[in-house]
């Protein structure tokens, strides 16, 4: 069997670009989809197209459905969730817990700021503000 060669000698099979001056195919740049969401109080937190929390009546559970995943919060974090609309800013969210279960303001914040980063890491939720800052 042969095989087709380029001009410099080699099999068009492992040319992907144009040759490094080594020598050697020069590396493809990963192009990522999204940058991270960084959240902060004034952050709007929402879940994306394709995720959803709801009640799962088989389960139930309160869950987040995900593409090819499916999450099921403990209590507090629905509590949480219930107020994620994508409207509500995340310092809302927090003075809200914090009137609903009588504890201090700024605790509650850091927790719920911790929690939703680590959600939004996920890619479970995503900053719903027109110009979030990167």
């Amino acid at each position: 069997m042969q095989r087709s060669l380029g001009a410099d000698g080699r099999a068009l099979g492992r040319l992907r670009g144009r040759a490094h001056p080594a020598g050697r195919v020069r590396p493809v740049r990963a192009v990522t989809a999204r940058s991270r969401t960084t959240f902060e109080p004034a952050s709007i937190p929402r879940f994306p197209r394709g995720t959803r929390f709801r009640f799962d009546g088989t389960r139930n559970a309160w869950v987040i459905l995900a593409p090819e995943r499916l999450m099921m919060p403990d209590d507090i974090a629905t509590e949480v969730l219930k107020l994620v609309d994508g409207a509500r800013t995340i310092a809302a969210i927090a003075d809200h817990l914090a009137t609903q279960f009588n504890a201090p303001q700024d605790e509650i914040l850091a927790d719920v700021l911790t929690m939703l980063q680590e959600l939004a890491d996920d890619t479970v939720l995503e900053d719903a503000r027109p110009s979030a800052p990167p």
